[in-house]
């Protein structure tokens, strides 16, 4: 499998139905889960073993890359395509985050 490269891809119309995503991660063989934040959680610097693909459901996220000197906001339909080993933190928004996830 190709390991990914940091990348964002804005959802460019309307906000996406749940089933709109779960349909595109189906589409490209891709087992997920949802996971939810409250608002204004935060999360530590850290890394995964694993790509991770992640688009965000529900409120928004903001990701923290300071090796790659970026602050990424995510929103409804936005995706993410974290590397394996990309030091990274987030900071949930104040109207709290749903996101899907996927692993490669």
């Amino acid at each position: 499998m190709t390991k990914l490269n940091l990348n964002i891809i804005r959802w460019e119309n309307e906000a996406p139905t749940e089933k709109e995503l779960t349909q595109i991660l189906h589409d490209e063989g891709l087992s997920y889960y949802p996971w939810s934040n409250t608002p204004t959680d935060l999360y530590a610097p850290h890394v995964h073993t694993y790509d991770k693909i992640l688009y965000v459901v529900h409120g928004s996220i903001t990701f923290i890359l300071p090796n790659e000197d970026q602050t990424i906001t995510l929103y409804p339909g936005d995706r993410l395509e974290l590397p394996t080993n990309t030091i990274h933190s987030a900071a949930v928004s104040s109207q709290g985050v749903t996101c899907f996830e996927a692993h490669l």
